[in-house]
C-alpha cells in the first residue's frame, strides 16, 4: 500500500458539500484534543498519537516513507 499523500479525510456516513470540509473537521478535532493542556501534555498527546496511528497502519515501508518524508526539510 502506497503512502496516501492526497487529502484523505471523511466520516463514515457524514456527507460533506465542500472538498475541504473533512479537513476542517480534522483540524478542529486536533485543536479540541489539545485544548487546556500544557505544552508537556500536547507533546505526550503528540507522542501517543503517533504511536497508536503507526500501529493502525501497521505497514512498515508506509512507515518509512512517511517518516523519511516527514524529516525531509528538516534542520538537522
Amino acid at each position: 500500500m502506497p503512502l496516501q499523500l492526497a487529502p484523505n479525510f471523511a466520516e463514515p456516513g457524514k456527507r460533506y458539500f465542500r472538498d475541504f470540509s473533512p479537513g476542517d473537521d480534522f483540524y478542529e478535532a486536533l485543536i479540541d484534543a489539545h485544548r487546556d493542556l500544557s505544552d508537556e501534555q500536547s507533546e505526550q498527546l503528540n507522542a501517543r498519537l503517533v504511536l497508536l496511528l503507526c500501529n493502525h497502519i501497521g505497514d512498515l515501508s508506509v512507515l518509512r516513507e512517511a517518516f523519511a518524508l516527514a524529516r525531509k526539510g528538516l534542520d538537522t
